[in-house]
């Protein structure tokens, strides 16, 4: 089932899967949340979908006909239109390869299937809640206010101190919440291509942000990376 709908001043979904089914009840719960739905049946639609109207965020299944998940996320990736747009894979590939696959390609998170269509709603509200709100170089994410100008650290009207790395691995973390981050990434970002560090250094400074903020905001997700979810 494919369809559009428009309405004033909401986000725009767009969701790819080759299941009719799952494309029915996911576009019908969405809509009933008041979000814009707009449905593609394989990787080649969504793209050509997603250039015609830009959504704010796009689901993906992994295995479509024609161009699969991966590629589809890959292509819209290298479009500076679809740079920030937020890309999310629903699969029922649960393997790890497959999800860091989907992270490498690009996409912000990685859902399995089965999902309870009001688990995924809830899911996507907080994605769309968690955009940073940033401004003059200061993002502000609930009690915490990151100054990425001046290096500082605001929690509930306290200062906080982080080492310069500390800083600049919370910082990125925060740029995109809810986004998983590969360790890899990280090390890129963080630390540069220049410099040979180990694993467990990042390891290491998170659990010190950890203690530092004495908020647990940063999450591991096993085999991947790290995501902050607040």
């Amino acid at each position: 089932m494919q369809g559009e709908y428009y309405m004033s001043s909401v986000k725009k979904i767009l969701i790819a899967d080759d299941e009719p089914d799952i494309l029915e009840i996911i576009q019908f719960n969405l809509i009933a949340e008041g979000y814009e739905v707009i449905t593609a049946k394989n990787g080649d639609e969504a793209i050509e979908q997603a250039k015609k109207h830009l959504p704010d965020l796009i689901i993906l299944d992994v295995m479509m006909p024609g161009k699969n998940g991966l590629d589809a996320c890959s292509i819209l990736r290298m479009q500076p239109a679809f740079k920030e747009t937020l890309i999310v894979f629903l699969s029922a590939l649960s393997d790890e390869g497959t999800e860091i696959r989907g992270l490498e390609s690009g996409a912000d998170d990685y859902l399995t299937k089965p999902i309870r269509p009001k688990i995924l709603v809830s899911k996507v509200n907080a994605l769309f809640r968690r955009i940073k709100k940033e401004n003059n170089g200061i993002v502000t994410l609930g009690d915490l206010i990151i100054n990425r100008e001046k290096y500082i650290i605001h929690y509930k009207g306290e200062d906080i101190i982080l080492a310069r790395k500390e800083f600049e691995l919370l910082g990125l973390l925060a740029s995109k919440p809810g986004k998983v981050f590969l360790r890899n990434e990280i090390l890129n970002q963080v630390w540069g291509t220049e410099v040979i560090v180990g694993d467990r250094t990042i390891d290491v400074h998170i659990r010190k942000i950890r203690q530092k903020l004495n908020l647990d905001c940063i999450t591991t997700v096993k085999g991947v990376g790290y995501k902050f979810e607040l």
